[in-house]
């Protein structure tokens, strides 16, 4: 059957690749190079055929995959972390490239391939970094909004290294060649903002106002294809036409869409390209240069993580930042394979040279969760050979702190505990390791701890030993359960109160034998139910029963039926269970100027005035004695019948000379 044949069994054997790696809880990028070295030319069976016909198919792959990037790239997304991501970036991957260069010729390779090398491993790998951050449970926390920072200004890079490179490459052409590679480059990118975001646009809204799904699928594949073979034409980079087209598509209304249709697509044709690079892995070239390889890999771990750390650490970024940033982007990163794709095939690079960097990025992937993990125990250690560094804190008492509310976390929830609790006067202070967050804290007046809330010297800035509650408003479960385990050994006394993302993470928190959990998706789900009742003619004390019969299920494991909260929650239900409506004694109303004895509304109408609200001042249960103004509001207690009769009378008027009749 020739290709069709080696295709389903690159695909067949991708999936299991996929499936293996999985359950080792490793990217599946992994798990299609395993695939590919398995059914390869280099394995016992050599299952495919021809290798060249897969190899063309995944050239397909890198053109989607660069697409794609396109059609993702935002400059909002480098805003927070602009700094690091479009100054540091380009100075980690010149020193990077620097010291790939010097290996390179440590190897005795010549100085193209040596720089070569340096190129390649520059680049660390979003999907293997993405996949550890959320598997770790780091993904919102300010060094993983660093390290995807960095990544998507490498991702960019590969762009113009696939212009630069090849050129670079070639000492006959020299510096003109690499004068016109740029030129055009330059008029392509010209032309695609001057016609592209014109025309483009316009053609996605002709195919979409068809609503045929099939026919919007082969559109954004024809523009994204057919950009990169135009470019290739052009004499430039067919992925680096690809992922122009998916940047001036990123602009138009139809983007999330066209990502969203494109992402399968990307990712059948991508596991084909990671295959046809795990063909290339020859088992016994590996145990051959297994030397070579792990003199390598060591370089890369410290070179680069040195080179990583460093920056971060000159760019501002203190405490955790520069040793997470460290270990987690020193791998090399699965663009590394297209980019030297690129140089094996224009003999830039050899196949030996190839699959020593193919195999040191192998392994590099391989080994970036457990290198990453080390994050927490290398910096506790540190630290506790370092001694302690001053902690950044604003405006707490010069008193001190005793009995009072430490709250982690300076997002939404954690910003407006804080200020709600300065308005009660009640004493409190807010740690917080994003330094914007920080900065709002700052500016809102609060007392504020800027620092890792994981971290004993933080917590004792915060006289976490003197207080009396703890709110732990982060979403990440791994910081709870660390900032939980300090607290408790500081200060076991202290009440803790967590919050929950999910009935699981609940059930997480009881098992770890936490009283107090809050739970943002339950209430806000529980306030959805509430005004669906109301709007489906629910009568008032029905909702509040199912609502509040919703709420002691869902929190009774944690709280049990005999806590504090679960009485608190009845007699919240209880009081809401009170009718209470606001009535305003309109200007010259029969009401105004007579007390509440004399209008005797209770036996007239059956309502009872409970409060009145005079000038922005409230008088709970005000006395008979109290005289009724104009612009009064009456606070009501009764039936929907029974309060209607009094804004009757509220509204009521009366003529000059008239007695007011009740």
């Amino acid at each position: 059957m020739g290709i069709a044949a080696d295709l389903a069994i690159v695909i067949v054997a991708g999936l299991v690749g996929g499936l293996v790696a999985q359950a080792l809880r490793q990217p599946l990028i992994l798990g299609y190079i395993l695939a590919g070295v398995l059914v390869g030319p280099h394995s016992v069976g050599r299952a495919v055929t021809n290798t060249h016909d897969i190899e063309l198919l995944a050239e397909i792959g890198v053109a989607l995959l660069l697409f794609a990037l396109g059609l993702e790239f935002s400059l909002k997304q480098l805003q927070p972390v602009r700094r690091i991501a479009l100054i540091g970036t380009p100075i980690q991957m010149g020193l990077t490239i620097l010291l790939g260069a010097g290996l390179g010729r440590f190897f005795g390779w010549s100085w193209v391939p040596s720089l070569w090398l340096g190129a390649l491993i520059a680049l660390s790998s979003t999907m293997v970094i993405l996949k550890t951050l959320m598997a770790q449970g780091r993904m919102g926390t300010l060094s993983s909004r660093v390290m995807i920072g960095i990544l998507i200004a490498q991702d960019l890079m590969v762009v113009p290294l696939m212009i630069l490179l090849p050129a670079m490459s070639n000492p006959q052409a020299g510096l003109q060649a690499l004068v016109v590679a740029t030129a055009k480059a330059v008029l392509f990118l010209t032309l695609m903002v001057v016609v592209g975001t014109r025309l483009l646009p316009k053609l996605m809204q002709a195919i979409a106002v068809r609503q045929s799904r099939e026919l919007f699928l082969l559109a954004i594949t024809a523009i994204g294809l057919g950009v990169g073979y135009s470019t290739y034409l052009f004499g430039l980079s067919f992925a680096f036409g690809a992922f122009v087209a998916g940047l001036v598509l990123s602009e138009s209304d139809y983007a999330h869409q066209a990502l969203s249709d494109i992402i399968p697509l990307r990712d059948v044709f991508g596991m084909l390209f990671f295959a046809s690079v795990g063909m290339l892995i020859d088992p016994r070239l590996l145990l051959a240069t297994g030397g070579q390889v792990l003199v390598l890999l060591l370089a890369v771990l410290v070179g680069k993580s040195l080179i990583l750390g460093g920056l971060a650490y000159a760019l501002g970024y203190r405490n955790v930042v520069p040793l997470a940033v460290a270990l987690g982007l020193w791998q090399v990163g699965e663009f590394a394979f297209v980019l030297g794709r690129v140089g094996l095939t224009s003999g830039a690079l050899s196949s030996e040279e190839f699959a020593l960097v193919l195999n040191t990025a192998v392994l590099s992937m391989v080994l970036t969760p457990a290198v990453s993990g080390l994050t927490t125990p290398v910096y506790a250690w540190w630290r506790s050979r370092s001694g302690t560094e001053p902690v950044q804190t604003i405006n707490l008492p010069t008193t001190g702190l005793h009995d009072h509310v430490v709250i982690v976390g300076g997002g939404r929830v954690g910003r407006f505990t804080s200020g709600f609790l300065k308005q009660l006067g009640l004493p409190s202070v807010l740690i917080e390791l994003d330094y914007r967050r920080f900065d709002h804290a700052r500016d809102e007046g609060g007392a504020v701890i800027f620092g890792d809330a994981t971290q004993e010297v933080v917590l004792d800035a915060a006289h976490v030993g003197a207080a009396r509650l703890v709110l732990v408003t982060v979403p990440i479960m791994t910081v709870t359960e660390a900032v939980i385990d300090q607290v408790r050994r500081i200060n076991p006394k202290a009440r803790i109160v967590a919050r929950a993302e999910g009935a699981e993470q609940l059930r997480h928190l009881q098992d770890r034998g936490l009283a107090e959990v809050v739970q943002p998706e339950l209430e806000a789900g529980l306030e959805m139910v509430r005004q669906s009742l109301l709007h489906m003619d629910y009568g008032v004390t029905e909702v509040h029963r199912i609502s509040t019969q919703l709420r002691q299920e869902m929190y009774a494991p944690l709280f049990g039926d005999d806590s504090d909260y679960q009485k608190l929650v009845q007699l919240g239900a209880a009081g809401q269970l009170f009718d209470f409506a606001w009535v305003e004694v309109a200007p010259g109303s029969a009401m105004a100027g007579r007390s509440i004895a004399e209008l005797a509304l209770r036996s007239r109408t059956g309502a009872t005035v409970v409060g009145i609200m005079r000038d922005g001042r409230m008088m709970s249960n005000p006395d008979p004695t109290e005289l009724i103004l104009a612009c009064d509001l009456l606070a009501i207690a009764g039936t929907p019948d029974q309060r209607r009769a009094v804004e009757a009378l509220a509204s009521r008027t009366q003529e000059v000379g008239d007695s007011p009749k009740f």
